[in-house]
C-alpha cells in the first residue's frame, strides 16, 4: 500500500441507512468490508483485505480514544465510539461506531466486528471539540506515553464533570 493520504477538508457523509461493516483479526488487520464500507473508505477491496484497519486513522483522532477502544476490546467488552476517518483521497468522514469482540466456541477472542452508521451532527460538533482539546493536550506533552496520559485526563476529567461513565457519554450526545 503506497503512503498515507495527505488530509483535506472534504467531507464525505454517510447516508441515514447506510452501515459500514467490517471484520479484523486479532492484530486489526481488515478481513471482510461491506460495499458502504468500501465505498466510503475510497479503497479497493483488495486494498482493504489485508491492511491494518489504522489505514484510515484520521491524525485529527486522539491517539488515547484508540488506546480506550483497543484496551476494552482486550477486555472482551464491546465499545462505542464517534470516530473521524481518513479516505484513501484524503476526505474524511464520522462514524459512530460500535465494535465487538468476536468469540470462538470456547470463549476467546478471534477477532472483532464493526458497525458504523451516520454520527448525529450535534453528537460530531460536541465529541470534535472535545477530540480537539485531548489532541492539543497530546501533542504539548509529546509523542509518548505523557501525551496519552494529559489526554486520557481530559477525558476524565470532563466524564467527571457531567458525572457519567464513558458509555453513558458516547450514547448521550
Amino acid at each position: 500500500m503506497s503512503s498515507r493520504p495527505q488530509p483535506t477538508q472534504q467531507e464525505r457523509v454517510l447516508e441515514e441507512d447506510d452501515f459500514i461493516v467490517s471484520k479484523t483479526d486479532l492484530k486489526g488487520l481488515i478481513t471482510y468490508g461491506n460495499r458502504i464500507f468500501i465505498g466510503i473508505s475510497g479503497y479497493s477491496e483488495e486494498e482493504l483485505l489485508g491492511a491494518p484497519h489504522n489505514i484510515l486513522r484520521h491524525p485529527d483522532m486522539p491517539r488515547s480514544v484508540f488506546k480506550l477502544l483497543w484496551d476494552t476490546l482486550q477486555a472482551k467488552r464491546e465499545i462505542c465510539a464517534y470516530v473521524k476517518n481518513l479516505a484513501k483521497d484524503g476526505s474524511f468522514y464520522w462514524v459512530f461506531a460500535n465494535i465487538t469482540p468476536s468469540f470462538d466456541r470456547r470463549g476467546e477472542v478471534i477477532g472483532y466486528y464493526s458497525v458504523r452508521r451516520k454520527p448525529r451532527a450535534e453528537a460530531v460538533k460536541a465529541v470534535g471539540a472535545l477530540y480537539r482539546t485531548m489532541l492539543d493536550a497530546e501533542r504539548k506533552a509529546g509523542d509518548g506515553q505523557a501525551g496519552m496520559k494529559a489526554s486520557q485526563a481530559i477525558l476524565n476529567r470532563t466524564l467527571e464533570e457531567k458525572g457519567m461513565g464513558y458509555e453513558e457519554f458516547v450514547l448521550g450526545l
